[in-house]
């Protein structure tokens, strides 16, 4: 994270006010930051307050006038939310290859093309895996459907109640055993880093984290417990 985003003074140059971009944008002036925001549409800019304080310009992303009026030469940071993937994915490298902007974040609906350009140095935004992912615990309780995954489809994040055959047991073993990192223990409503000494205790919580392609070795692992012997799993 930069010096600018901790302590204030930097320049954000974002594509696309819709709700995503106009909220990001009001969000950014509020905490002290400056904003360059262009739009096609000049009907857009209605979603921002009349007094919001920013720059407001009329164009697209990858139009170097409209970038420079927007403040593309001094920003510090760079966020193209527009509704077309071309379009953010053209933005975003123009101003990170010919702006040199060091923080570029695109939004991309398809999720093949956003692990591509992360893996080229773009962060970007998957909103329709992440939607998809969500929707499938929340719907079908699924065991395979993870509550984070990072936009190359390395590491994933799942929420696991905690077995009864782990119960009594150093949950430092569980990362021993399944291969998985403990991210974070909920326990009596009340969460905390995950900490590997802790005793097991039902009803516990654990928010863990493994590699692609570990997942159904974690789930058998987890799901037998230490001594092998497959009890009640809880899903959420």
């Amino acid at each position: 994270m930069s010096w600018a985003v901790l302590h204030g003074g930097m320049h954000v140059v974002i594509v696309g006010c819709g709700r995503v971009g106009s909220g990001l944008a009001q969000e950014l002036v509020r905490r002290g930051h400056t904003v360059g925001i262009i739009d096609k549409d000049p009907t857009s800019f209605r979603r921002l307050t009349p007094d919001w304080g920013g720059i407001e310009v009329v164009g697209v992303g990858f139009d170097r006038d409209h970038l420079e009026a927007a403040g593309a030469s001094r920003a510090g940071g760079f966020v193209s939310v527009s509704s077309g993937d071309n379009s953010n994915i053209l933005s975003a490298r123009i101003a990170r290859d010919t702006y040199r902007v060091p923080v570029v974040v695109a939004r991309i609906y398809d999720p093949r093309r956003a692990e591509i350009y992360q893996r080229l140095g773009i962060s970007t935004v998957a909103t329709v895996t992440w939607t998809i992912q969500q929707v499938l615990r929340k719907l079908l309780d699924d065991r395979s459907a993870t509550n984070w995954t990072d936009p190359t489809g390395t590491i994933h994040l799942v929420e696991r109640e905690l077995p009864e055959a782990w119960c009594g047991k150093r949950l430092g073993t569980i990362e021993a055993h399944c291969g998985a990192r403990i991210v974070s223990v909920t326990r009596r409503g009340r969460a905390q880093l995950g900490n590997t000494d802790l005793i097991g205790q039902e009803g516990d919580i654990l928010h863990l984290v493994y590699s692609s392609g570990a997942e159904d070795h974690f789930e058998e692992l987890f799901g037998k417990g230490p001594d092998g012997q497959a009890r009640h799993v809880a899903r959420r």
